[in-house]
């Protein structure tokens, strides 16, 4: 029987781990300074609020003082220098997330920056702008959804990197162990680790994290889905497209499937990423702009680079690519698999998932899996046992990829993700050497449910709406509620990429430290332009008050003079050519990121 994520973990909480951070810290906000320091024994730390330079601080220097404001938070995220001082980010709400071998997982909820911006006065009037700008950037940041956090656990590795780590790494602090891809407060801990506060930095990955146990033969078995998603290409969906120049694509994610049995582990991993070309989509008012093929010299050496590096870390991969044959995304399709052709060791499969899947039939992915099934079954998976000793090493991957790789990947990737949890637990004598957990309704619903919620939380990160085809990972069909929800979020999908991922775009490439501020640049915002936010409400405006003065003056026409007639055709023609307008100009109207360019 299926139970909630927040049931007792399998494994005991380990105690604090050397290199582990403060758990929760108290901050106190003075005229001059903010003091954070430790409850629970640690270290502290003033931050000027005049330069935001840091200090450290004994138990005495830290307790003094009382007139302040005091209040509870639980993580420091870093700092970002902008053009008025730093700012700090700090974490002022957390909720429970699971456990991660064994350790306590929080999910942030809220964050807050403080301000160590007296210089403000000193700025010229553009600056103020321009500060004022980056500063609502940074209360977007604050909202960053799916952050996810340990004190004493780095959850940057999986299980199978983490059990081969050499011991003196082990005891060292959380971010030196880290796999830097993962951290995506990467940019704003150079401060502090430039300060050496170690026990204060807390390294956060974005991505999801889900759980779920229920009983087989009589013993407890839990299922943690874990996404870790890459900062070398941040962004949302529309903006950061294909890959860099240095093989890094968008969206690529790192997903691992952790099963926990009698005392033993097992992780399956899989791997996401958009399709490593240099490639965009430029929003334009259209429900799907024109894909764009940038002819570069630099391209094959891309594609290299960016298996070469997956090869590197993951082994033997098979490259799944679920894109459409037809129209711009088959043109991108055939780039992408003549491209693959000059590539040694890389197993490419292509798989119309619009084509076979057509109609909603989940169950046609079996087709895919028949190609694949012995490749994956000889990639493996990982399995650890109470000890320490590994008893088998997962050495491949299989790395799916759609236009978004949201959607159509999320539903591909819970089918393999299935396949592969029967075979683990048979392995670890959860299930007979036959059986299969869709044998259980239950257990099967439970399985689905956290693998939509994970595509949710990845969707809502990259593109800002929820996943579409949740119904084919649910009940492997679409159905009726399926198709309003998914038209909802289609359109909400829409509405955020044409008219606000521009500026959350700008909010990425700020906190990932893509744009540095510096005074000693020009302003990115002095060459004015053309606003979508000043001219397409009034465009909207005209649209809308064309559209109804001609309803209006045509049914006051009806059985009167041909005056009304000709007044009717004015405001249709008058609304037609605004609408003619907006289109040619599309782009124009659309929120554009204003710091960084595409690649």
């Amino acid at each position: 029987m299926a139970t909630d994520a927040d049931d007792a973990p399998l494994l005991a909480e380990e105690p604090l781990r050397p290199g582990a951070c403060s758990r929760e810290l108290e901050l106190r906000e003075f005229r001059d300074r903010y003091v954070i320091r430790s409850i629970d024994g640690g270290g502290a730390f003033a931050v000027s609020r005049s330069n935001g330079s840091l200090s450290r601080l004994s138990a005495e220097e830290a307790a003094a003082g009382s007139d302040c404001k005091v209040s509870k938070i639980y993580g420091v995220v870093g700092m970002i220098r902008l053009l008025a001082g730093n700012y700090v980010l700090v974490i002022t709400s957390r909720k429970d997330a699971g456990s991660y071998q064994g350790s306590p997982v929080y999910n942030v909820n809220s964050m807050k920056f403080l301000c160590c911006n007296e210089a403000m006065k000193h700025l010229t009037a553009q600056e103020k702008r321009d500060e004022a700008y980056f500063m609502s950037l940074l209360r977007i940041a604050e909202t960053t959804h799916g952050l996810y956090y340990s004190y004493d656990r780095d959850l940057t590795l999986n299980l199978q990197r983490a059990s081969k780590l050499p011991a003196r790494r082990v005891h060292k602090p959380l971010w030196k162990q880290a796999d830097p891809r993962f951290i995506w407060n990467k940019n704003l801990l150079e401060e502090f680790i430039e300060s050496k506060l170690d026990e204060f930095i807390i390294p956060l990955v974005q991505g999801s994290f889900r759980t779920v146990q229920f009983t087989l033969k009589e013993a407890p078995v839990r299922i943690t889905l874990f996404s870790r998603r890459c900062n070398r290409r941040l962004g949302t969906r529309m903006w950061r497209r294909g890959a860099n120049l240095e093989g890094a694509t968008a969206n690529f994610v790192e997903t691992e499937q952790l099963v926990e049995y009698e005392g033993l582990m097992s992780s399956f991993i899989q791997v996401r990423g958009s399709i490593p070309l240099l490639w965009e989509q430029i929003v334009d008012l259209s429900y799907k702009p024109c894909l764009n093929i940038i002819q570069h010299e630099e391209m094959p050496k891309v594609v290299q680079r960016h298996f070469h590096d997956l090869s590197q870390r993951y082994g033997d991969t098979v490259v799944v690519d679920l894109t459409d044959k037809q129209g711009d995304e088959g043109n991108l399709s055939n780039a992408f698999a003549a491209e693959m052709e000059r590539i040694p060791n890389i197993r490419y499969v292509h798989f119309d998932f619009h084509h076979i899947c057509r109609g909603g039939n989940f169950d046609n992915l079996q087709a895919l899996y028949n190609q694949i099934e012995e490749a994956i079954q000889k990639q493996g998976y990982f399995l650890i046992n109470t000890k320490g000793e590994i008893l088998l090493e997962q050495n491949g991957v299989v790395r799916s990829n759609c236009i978004d790789c949201l959607d159509r990947t999320n539903v591909t990737q819970s089918f393999l993700a299935r396949k592969s949890l029967d075979l683990q637990l048979q392995r670890m004598g959860a299930l007979s050497s036959s059986g299969s957990i869709s044998q259980s309704e239950d257990i099967s619903d439970a399985f689905k449910k956290i693998w939509v919620e994970h595509g949710d939380e990845l969707s809502l990160e990259y593109a800002g709406s929820y996943a579409l085809k949740g119904d084919l990972v649910r009940y492997g069909r679409q159905t009726l509620p399926g198709l309003i929800k998914d038209g909802m979020s289609a359109l909400s999908r829409y509405y955020l990429n044409n008219f606000h991922d521009g500026v959350r775009q700008d909010a990425l490439d700020l906190i990932s430290g893509y744009y540095a501020v510096s005074k000693s640049i020009s302003s990115p915002f002095q060459n004015g332009g053309f606003e979508s936010a000043t001219y397409l409400p009034v465009a909207s405006a005209i649209i809308v008050g064309g559209i109804t003065a001609t309803t209006f003056t045509l049914s006051q026409a009806v059985g009167r003079n041909a005056q009304h007639f000709i007044t009717s055709i004015i405001c249709a023609g008058l609304t037609a050519g605004v609408v003619a307008l907006v289109k040619a100009n599309g782009k124009q109207f659309c929120s554009k990121p204003r710091l960084c360019g595409l690649i």
